[in-house]
């Protein structure tokens, strides 16, 4: 089993990564949690440590690859239709060269309790977090394209350790925060099956190798999708989900959007403008999923041009829309078409970036689209319980009628006035209550 390159999966009874990983967990406020880990991490299941060191070699090289960018000419536009513009990325690289400290967001990640596990015979790392109080919801979270854990960080405290955020104890959780497979530092697939059909049954065995009778799961992007997925195969183990990515869209719907056409003359005002917004995904916005779903193996210059690599992570497609609009602005220092950056800095995505650099994961993570074999945000058929989140900044905001008919046991559908595509990382506060109330009724259940 291969190791993601430039970092250190440890053993279990190494002191030097003991006496780091609690150093970091005290220094977070948080020395109980190693100690309170569930029994089964020295069972046969091999769940091992994990910390991260990359040689500085690597970071060398990529300040020597950024100093060395061949840069294209200038846009012939005076605005971004035509994408990134080159005075962006060309302030953008300069910052990373220059300015940019990968060794704070390492020290950040190694202060967490982060394990690797083999599932599947695939390397699965994770973060987790236990609370310090009784009774705490298990809760598994997980990122999207082109995100990674990094979106998570900001989450951690809140969940796990709600009284110091307004919150109660009884609003605890356990935290689970994977990487996807060919994501970050969990394992590349070296074969084809991958989808979010097998990343969600692995997510459970995840769970119950944690000792984790019950839990809930709640994803965006990719982890929206993987979230839903893992609803449909309702697993006894899974009381409810939450996503801030929901998958409404009605047959009748899909079948415009595909044809071209107009919309269903029976559409709510609500309704039209999701419809609207989907025609923008559907003709604009989608050119970087439609390379990636198809030839994600072309995208060699990723892995060899990092300033390549950020364009592309930070662009979407979607001319400074939704959901590139809030990284934008938190990576130039102003608004991008209103849509505020929130809590996103721009250390926060070149940190993200630099991760996708570092582990060489361009190609791996484009091939979950290619896997994917489900029309992304068609209706889903959920039976147990579902909460639902709508942002405003989202790439449509799913109306409740839509809503209902897809998550047949509907327990909580709220729309909020701040955030977008990366939610838990632009608004971590409000995403954090967002989750408190959504599974509220469900913890009788644990």
């Amino acid at each position: 089993m291969r190791k993601p390159q430039g970092f250190e999966v440890t053993n279990p009874d190494r002191r030097q990564f003991l006496s780091t990983a609690a150093a970091g967990i005290a220094a977070a406020g948080a020395a109980s949690l190693f100690s309170a880990y569930p029994s089964q991490a020295a069972s046969n299941d091999g769940i091992r440590p994990f910390h991260i060191h990359v040689p500085e070699a690597e970071l060398m090289d990529l300040r020597k690859r950024l100093a060395a960018t061949r840069w294209p000419d200038k846009e012939t536009v005076a605005d971004e239709s035509q994408g990134v513009q080159l005075a962006a990325m060309q302030e953008i690289v300069h910052y990373w060269h220059k300015d940019h400290d990968w060794r704070k967001i390492e020290a950040r990640l190694n202060a967490l309790p982060q394990f690797v596990t083999e599932i599947d015979s695939l390397d699965i790392h994770f973060i987790h977090v236990r609370s310090k109080h009784e009774n705490a919801l298990p809760l598994i979270v997980t990122h999207g394209w082109p995100g990674s854990v990094i979106e998570q960080l900001k989450i951690i405290d809140p969940l796990t350790n709600p009284t110091a955020h307004g919150g109660n104890a009884s609003d605890a959780f356990h935290l689970v925060i994977p990487s996807l497979p060919g994501y970050g530092f969990s394992g590349k697939p070296a074969a084809t099956g991958w989808d979010p059909a097998h990343i969600a049954r692995a997510w459970v065995a995840l769970m119950k190798r944690l000792g984790y009778a019950k839990f809930v799961s709640q994803g965006g992007d990719w982890g929206g999708n993987i979230t839903n997925v893992m609803a449909e195969q309702a697993p006894p183990e899974l009381l409810g989900i939450h996503v801030t990515f929901p998958e409404t869209i009605p047959p009748d719907v899909g079948k415009a959007l595909q044809a071209g056409g107009p919309p269903p003359s029976d559409l709510s005002a609500e309704e039209k403008r999701a419809y609207e917004q989907l025609v923008r995904l559907r003709t604009k916005n989608l050119a970087y999923a439609l390379e990636m779903g198809t030839r994600p193996q072309t995208l060699y210059a990723f892995a060899d041009s990092p300033a390549g690599l950020a364009a592309w992570i930070l662009d979407h497609g979607d001319n400074y829309g939704q959901p590139a609009s809030a990284i934008m602005w938190a990576v130039l220092g102003h608004a991008v078409n209103s849509h505020s950056a929130g809590a996103l800095t721009r250390d926060d995505i070149l940190d993200n970036i630099t991760l996708y650099w570092l582990t060489n994961t361009a190609v791996s993570s484009g091939r979950l689209f290619w896997e994917n074999k489900r029309r992304l945000l068609s209706a889903v058929n959920v039976s147990i319980p579902a909460a639902v989140t709508v942002f405003p900044g989202e790439i449509y905001q799913a109306p409740r009628s839509w809503t209902e008919r897809a998550y047949h046991k509907l327990i909580y559908f709220n729309e909020v006035d701040q955030g977008g595509h990366f939610a838990a990382w632009e608004q971590p506060e409000l995403f954090s209550a967002e989750l408190r109330a959504a599974f509220k009724s469900l913890r009788q259940s644990t």
